[in-house]
Formats: C-alpha cells, sequence, structure tokens
C-alpha cells in the first residue's frame, strides 16, 4: 500500500493562496513606483551570506535568530536576516562600480528564527530603501518624506511616524556618566512599548545600579506635547544645543516645509534596538491598531559598511515590514483582495466555436483588456462557479450559429445587466467604463 507524505509546512512560514499574493504583488508595484519617484534604484544580492559578514555588527539575540548552517563546502553560511548589512556588504564589494550617493530600493524575503505571532513570521518580506554617501539633512528627511509617500502609495494614510535622534540620547547618557552601558539601555528602552514603563524602569535600575539614574531616563524618554517642545526637553537634558538637534530643527524645517510634519512625532524613547544606528532613528505605527507594532522603521547608520572597507560611507534608510503590515491592514479590514488581473472571462459553451472565442479574446486584448477562454465546454453553472472564484467582472458567451465573432452577448456579472448582440468595440468600451 502506498504511503502519501503528510502536505505541510513549516512553523512561521506560509503559502500564498492567489488573492493574497495578488495583494502583495499589487502593493510591491506601487511601492516600486514610488520608490523610483524619488530617484531610487533596484538591487539584488544572495539569500545565502558568510555568516561573519552577517554577525560581524550585531548583537547576541540576532545571532540566536539566524538560520545558520554548513553548507556541502564545510563553509559557515546563514541565511540574510534583514536586507540592511547585506546591502553594506554589497557597497563596500562594488565601490568602484558605484556613484555616490547611492539611493537604492531592495524588496525581497529575510529569515529569522523567532516565535511566530500576529504579523510577525519566519519568513517576511521586506522593503528596503536607502541612501549611502551622504551624511546630510536632506537625506535624512527624504527617507522619511519617502516612508509617508510609500505608505500612503498603497492607501495607509492614518500612520503616526515616531522620530529620534540617537545622538542626543547619548549625549545624555554620558552627561550621566553612562556611556559605556549605553547600548544596553538603548535596548531596553527600545522595549517600553512592549513591556511597559515599570518593567523597563526595574530593567534600566538593574542596568546602571541606581535608582535615580534610571527615572531621570524614563523622565527622558517621555515625549511632550509637541515635537518642537519635546526637542528642546531633550536637548536642554543633553547639555544643551548640538550638532545633533541641529539636525532635527533642520528636519522639522523641512517637514514644514513639505506641509507633512502633522504625521511625524519626536518620540525619545524610539532607539532602535540594533546597535549600527548612529543618527536619527524612526518607527511607524498604524494609528488605528498601534499593537501590530512598527510597520516601517530605520535610521542612519553612518559606520555600517565601514565593518568592510577602510572608507567611511555614511547612510541612511528605512524598511517596511511587508507581512506585517498586510497583516495589519487585513486585521482593519481596508485591503482589496481579488481572485485574478481578469477583466473577462469568455464562457465555452461550444466547443465548435472555440476558434471564434479566441478571435474575440485576441482582439479585446488588442484593446487592453485581460481576458481568458475557459478551456473546457463544461456546465455553465461550473464555469460561473470558477469566474466568480477569480472575482472576474464581465461574461462573454457567442452564439453557438455564430460564424463570425463580430458581434458577442456581454454579461455584467456583478449586476447581471446582459447586452446582447453588441459590437467588440462597443464591448471594450463598457468594459473600460
Amino acid at each position: 500500500m502506498e504511503t502519501f507524505i503528510q502536505p505541510k509546512i513549516l512553523k512561521g512560514f506560509r503559502d500564498f493562496l492567489p488573492q493574497d499574493e495578488i495583494l502583495r504583488s499589487d502593493l510591491i508595484e506601487k511601492l516600486t513606483k514610488t520608490f523610483r519617484s524619488y530617484g531610487f534604484v533596484p538591487i539584488d544580492t544572495p539569500v545565502l551570506e558568510y555568516t561573519e559578514i552577517l554577525l560581524r555588527k550585531s548583537n547576541g539575540e540576532t545571532e540566536k535568530q539566524m538560520f545558520r548552517f554548513e553548507d556541502n563546502g564545510g563553509r559557515d553560511v546563514a541565511m540574510r536576516f534583514d536586507l540592511t548589512v547585506p546591502f553594506a556588504r554589497f557597497t563596500a564589494q562594488h565601490k568602484e562600480e558605484l556613484y555616490f550617493p547611492f539611493k537604492r530600493y531592495h524588496i525581497s524575503k529575510v529569515w529569522r528564527g523567532e516565535k511566530p505571532q500576529v504579523g510577525r513570521y519566519r519568513e517576511f518580506v521586506q522593503c528596503d530603501f536607502d541612501t549611502v554617501g551622504s551624511d546630510s539633512a536632506v537625506s535624512d528627511f527624504e527617507t522619511l518624506s519617502l516612508m509617508k509617500a510609500a505608505l500612503s502609495a498603497i492607501g495607509v494614510d492614518e500612520i503616526k511616524i515616531h522620530v529620534n535622534h540617537r545622538g542626543i540620547f547619548n549625549r545624555f547618557l554620558k552627561k550621566l556618566g553612562l556611556s559605556e552601558k549605553s547600548e544596553d539601555i538603548l535596548r531596553a528602552v527600545d522595549k517600553i512599548a512592549k513591556v511597559g514603563e515599570e518593567k523597563v524602569s526595574a530593567e534600566l535600575e538593574e542596568i546602571t545600579g541606581n535608582a535615580d539614574s534610571s527615572a531621570k531616563i524614563i523622565d527622558y524618554i517621555k515625549p511632550l506635547s509637541s515635537f518642537e517642545e519635546t526637542l528642546s526637553h531633550i536637548e536642554e537634558l543633553a547639555g544643551g544645543e548640538d550638532e545633533d538637534s541641529k539636525r532635527m530643527k533642520t528636519i522639522f524645517s523641512m517637514m514644514k516645509a513639505a506641509g507633512i510634519e502633522g504625521t511625524y512625532m519626536l518620540d525619545p524613547a524610539i532607539t532602535r534596538g540594533l546597535d549600527y544606528y548612529t543618527g536619527i532613528v524612526y518607527e511607524t505605527f498604524l494609528e488605528k491598531l498601534p499593537s501590530i507594532g512598527s510597520v516601517c522603521s530605520g535610521g542612519r547608520y553612518d559606520n555600517l559598511a565601514g565593518l568592510y572597507m577602510k572608507e567611511k560611507l555614511p547612510g541612511v534608510g528605512s524598511s517596511i515590514g511587508l507581512d506585517r503590515l498586510i497583516a495589519g491592514l487585513s486585521e482593519l479590514g481596508i485591503t482589496n483582495a481579488k481572485g485574478s488581473y481578469l477583466d473577462v472571462e469568455i464562457f465555452n459553451t461550444d466547443e465548435n466555436l472555440n476558434v471564434q472565442y479566441q478571435e474575440v479574446a485576441a482582439k479585446l486584448r488588442k484593446e487592453g483588456i485581460s481576458v481568458e477562454v475557459f478551456p473546457d465546454t463544461v456546465k455553465i453553472n461550473k464555469q460561473y462557479s470558477v469566474t466568480d472564484k477569480k472575482q472576474i467582472p464581465w461574461g462573454i458567451m457567442l452564439s453557438s450559429n455564430s460564424e463570425t465573432a463580430n458581434t458577442i452577448t456581454l454579461k455584467n456579472l456583478k449586476t447581471r445587466e446582459i447586452f446582447e448582440s453588441i459590437s467588440i468595440e462597443d464591448a471594450a468600451s463598457k468594459i473600460k467604463d
């Protein structure tokens, strides 16, 4: 007796049925168009990298989450856990072939062996866009502007982008005499939205060994009523104006000039746990579903490419977690899934008309209409059922005594309205309307 293997997939991984993949593909197309409109160009990098490349600048948590193994050649390799570190390697390796500033976008899968949860998977798509070779407030602002534009392009307007500057925070910690513990403090603060102020306060007290220092850090990371008021507050706590706070003032002036300042808030608790960030950092939340976490985040990482070469190349970028974003949109009920890309189904009611069916299809395609012919002459109810699952809006039938395909019967499959004996040109016009 033949034994079948049970069809199953690993936990944290998913199959995508057509309507899910169509939704994701449509969003990627819109994002791609927006990235290109800002002057960004596409690149690609391998799924597998030498482990030393990926781990050269990361914390222990990253190593725990990596899919790592020894390949057939005995090499220590791992699957990329983000698109930023491979981009740093890419930039260093191809610096003589590139121009600077260099603006790239990269939309592809990454893998992390973390615990799956709502909107968080072990295999997921990231949409990254970065600028390297510029340490300008213009590049910082352009990244923030593009974050808003990209999300708006896919219909996500009710967002709040939380912005901070690691430099101001580091000056504040230096003033407290805690510079050597800055990475641990930054990671602790970064968890405040997940675990709450009380737990973070306790962790900070353990890190600093001082309840007073913990209280001062908690006071620092609380945003005030406006961007400018918060900036003035943390600037004072950090010891006064410096290049980092001047940078934030310039960026905010650009936001106001572009008329988009309402989308952003200065949030001193946003630190981004990864230690390659050195300047401005940011995270984006859906206003109606903040619990799902950040759907677009990033920052400035001036020293990242320096891990692989002597020359220093400043960089800034952001990443949209597409799968988490889709999960959030689905939960909010604002996704517009569809079952196919077709405008028309030509029903096959008589196999003797197969030539005429293809003639009609060819003429409609010349009109820019997406169309298919149902391949088998089966009961019409079955054809309707398949067409309905594909969510095709229009149907076409030919009379059994048709010798040519000059006139057809067009049916609106949503309203059930029928247009009999009309020309293909008229049918095309109605389909396009």
